[in-house]
Parts: structure tokens; sequence; C-alpha cells
């Protein structure tokens, strides 16, 4: 599982969700009241639960991109406006009834980029007993920009190819896969090697380190 969630891509893209939602999975399209932060779904072609939506997930409602902050039951979650951070309080969204609800994800855009950012660090995500591996990473909070920027990327690329080099999406895409650059080459990996939870050895990505024999 990636360590960007979907809720991180508004969070530095707040226009994601209206202009590539059809490039993302779409989970849950319904009908919902929204009270305070709770979000009721009253018609629905797939619940909370059997979409699997929790926290860090992202709810259009009426349009407007939301964070889930926590899943209650199949039909009722706890929502906020996009926080800058979060460890923010919620955000309380507009109250209202009859709201359309829509759940979409690029969780496919971030599980793709997380895998290459793990194997930049030198770690290979589908062996298991790697060592080191996924597990070892103490920082992985650090990583959550460049896979949102990353994805951010894959997504306004895709779109760009279908709407022309010249396209608003097309500079959206160019301007992110900047941001990938800059962003792999201030990131540093910090990796804990011996499993007594504090950080042994630090990794850049992707970067040869020569030492003199």
């Amino acid at each position: 599982m990636a360590f960007a969630t979907d809720r991180d891509l508004p969070a530095i893209e707040p226009n994601v969700f209206r202009d590539l939602a059809w490039l993302g999975q779409r989970l849950i399209s319904g009908v919902g009241d929204v009270s305070g932060t709770t979000l009721t779904l009253t018609s629905f072609d797939h619940d909370f639960v059997n979409a699997n939506i929790d926290s860090g997930a992202v709810v259009l409602i009426a349009g407007v991109a939301h964070e889930v902050l926590s899943r209650t039951d199949a039909t009722n979650t706890e929502v906020s406006k996009i926080r800058g951070s979060k460890a923010d309080p919620a955000i309380p969204p507009d109250a209202g009834v009859g709201l359309e609800i829509l759940v979409y994800t690029f969780a496919p855009q971030l599980e793709m980029v997380h895998r290459e950012v793990l194997r930049l660090a030198g770690i290979e995500p589908a062996d298991e007993q790697a060592s080191p591996g996924k597990a070892d990473i103490v920082n992985p909070e650090a990583l959550i920009p460049l896979e949102a920027f990353g994805a951010l990327h894959l997504a306004y690329s895709a779109g760009g190819a279908l709407s022309g080099r010249d396209s608003h999406l097309a500079s959206r895409a160019a301007m992110y896969m900047g941001l990938v650059g800059r962003e792999r080459a201030r990131v540093k990996v910090e990796l804990d090697l011996d499993h007594d939870g504090v950080a042994d050895t630090t990794r850049r990505l992707n970067v040869v380190q020569l030492l003199r024999a």
C-alpha cells in the first residue's frame, strides 16, 4: 500500500478530482445528507464497507472534494473539507440533504509510483523477504509528497495525452514532472536495519555511493 492516499492529492491540487475524475476508478455513486462532519448515504450503488472507504479516501459532495476521516458503518462516515495537514482539526462540510455523492480513487496511480519510489531506494517491493524492506523505512511520511506528485503527474499526463500537448492538462503534467524531480533530489529515506526502532542509515533515491578501495 502506498504511503500517500487519495486525500493527499487534492491537498496539493484541489481540482484534480474535478479535472480527472474520469481517469480515476469510481467506487460509489449515490445521494446523501450532511450534518456536521457526518455524511450519510441515503441512496447508493455501493456502500462504504463494500467499497472499502475509510480514512484517507476522497468523497465528492455536490462536486466538491472532501476527505474521509473515518468510517462509522456501511452508510455513515466522518468527513472534512480538505485540511492543510492531517493533524489539523476537521473542517465541517456545508450541510445539506439529497446531495450528489461520488467516490473516485487514484489508488492504481499511487501504487505504481509507490513501487517505483521503493525501487529507487533500493527496495524491491515484489520481494517480501528483501532486506532492507518497506517495513524498515522509519520516515514514510517524508515520501508522501513525492508519491503524490508522481501520481498527479501520471494522471495529468494521461489526461494531456487525450486533450493535446498545449492543453491545460498537459501543462499541469509538465509542472508535476518538475516537482517530482526536485522532490526526488531532496528527499531522504531513513532505514532501521537492526530493527531497534532507530534509523541506522540514510539513502538518497537512486544515487550510487562510491567507496575508495
